[in-house]
């Protein structure tokens, strides 16, 4: 109230002095000739200061259905906002540029991109009639056809900062005896609400991509799924026909590669619950696989498990060791004419357990026809389950072979992840 109180007798006293002024004019003017009467001067002195008062009025008024409240701030013909982006600043000129393009009657727009610098003029009307000022209404003297915008981006670190300074095409002077009917202030609303409809846009459309790429990681794990369930079946089918012949020429083998067998089924087995498995249950596994290959390979493969039994009940994301396994008798061990030997070791730390699956096959040094995708969905799962608590490492082995390491952070950290 305050405020719109000042503005009244702020404008009131403008006009009182410029009529003041004009009367000592009219004064001078007229002196030794005949004078109009003296009413005549102080009538149109009298409606300029209701035209003063009723158009200062309607300014207070348009402002508050604009605003919904009235400060010094809010009142001025003259706004400045700044506005934050979280955008570098070659990205929020971009911004600013498309909306002052897109503001109503905007013409004249000068932008210097390397300046990070823009200028607009925007077309004033009459707010309730919708077209140019009356020529008889007294602020429309002062020529005020125009508002102007400068606008300013300022870059930050990874961020930048928009300052719009909104006001008429006019001398400053002019504040004093005209007002806006808050046409500026329409003006830099309209400009804040541009840029920040951007903004949500454009975080709206990385959150989309974002929602998009979980998806796509979740199709690529339901593919490594399928895949997993094709090439499975392949070594089942070879240990059946390894089985199938040595059941004619040593069936005490071939019982034990069936026992085998069973307990890997027993252990691949869908979980009925969204948990872990635990380290022991996976090293029954990898041992049952191993054993089988054992059969099949002969004196080629030797096996070597140092796992402490009090590690055991450790949780551990299934089919993980079995890949480590796998990728050593694949890459590793069959390929080389000798054979060779696959080591699982356990090994408890102060504050985290690692599992190592080493061999001395062939190394990194060999051409290998496997696409890495086991290993990279071995990091990936980690990550998800962990998150940063735990970490891969694979490195070459001495004299030959290759080191797979996984560290897991003791205890029962990341037994609830959907690994």
């Amino acid at each position: 109230m305050f405020a719109s109180l000042f503005l009244i007798v702020r404008m009131l006293f403008a006009w009182t002095v410029a009529i003041i002024v004009a009367a000592f004019l009219w004064s001078g003017l007229f002196s030794g000739m005949d004078q109009p009467p003296g009413w005549f001067f102080g009538l149109l002195a009298m409606l300029v200061m209701v035209s003063v008062l009723f158009s200062t009025v309607s300014h207070l008024r348009r402002v508050w259905l604009i605003a919904g409240r009235l400060d010094s701030g809010i009142l001025s013909s003259r706004q400045r906002r700044q506005i934050e982006v979280p955008f570098e600043a070659g990205e929020a000129f971009d911004l600013l540029d498309a909306a002052l393009r897109e503001l109503p009657r905007s013409e004249e727009i000068e932008s210097a991109r390397d300046s990070l610098q823009a200028r607009a003029k925007i077309r004033r009307i009459d707010p309730y009639a919708n077209q140019p000022p009356s020529r008889f209404n007294v602020f429309a003297r002062f020529a005020v056809k125009r508002n102007q915008v400068l606008a300013t981006v300022t870059p930050r670190d990874g961020t930048s900062s928009i300052t719009l300074i909104c006001g008429p095409d006019a001398d400053a002077w002019t504040d004093l005896f005209t007002l806006d009917d808050g046409t500026n202030l329409e003006n830099v609303e309209a400009i804040t609400r541009a840029i920040t409809r951007r903004v949500a846009d454009r975080r709206r459309g990385e959150k989309a991509a974002s929602e998009q790429t979980v998806t796509e990681k979740e199709l690529t794990v339901a593919k490594l799924s399928l895949l997993h369930a094709q090439v499975e079946p392949h070594f089942l089918y070879n240990t059946l026909a390894s089985a199938q012949l040595l059941t004619r020429t040593d069936p005490a083998r071939a019982d034990q590669m069936l026992g085998h067998l069973i307990q890997y089924l027993r252990r691949s087995l869908p979980r009925t619950e969204d948990s872990l498995s635990t380290l022991g249950e996976e090293l029954e596994r990898a041992q049952a696989y191993l054993e089988i290959l054992k059969i099949r390979m002969g004196s080629r493969l030797n096996l070597q498990i140092e796992v402490p039994d009090e590690l055991k009940p450790l949780p551990f994301p299934s089919m993980m060791l079995q890949t480590l396994v796998e990728n050593s008798i694949k890459h590793g061990l069959e390929p080389k004419s000798g054979g060779g030997t696959v080591w699982i070791l356990a090994r408890a730390h102060e504050d985290d357990v690692s599992v190592t699956v080493a061999d001395d096959g062939l190394g990194f040094n060999a051409q290998s026809s496997g696409t890495g995708i086991g290993l990279k969905n071995v990091r990936e799962r980690l990550r998800l389950a962990y998150g940063a608590a735990a970490s891969f490492a694979i490195v070459s082995n001495f004299p030959s072979g290759v080191a797979a390491t996984i560290t897991l952070p003791a205890g029962t950290a990341g037994a609830h992840s959907h690994a």
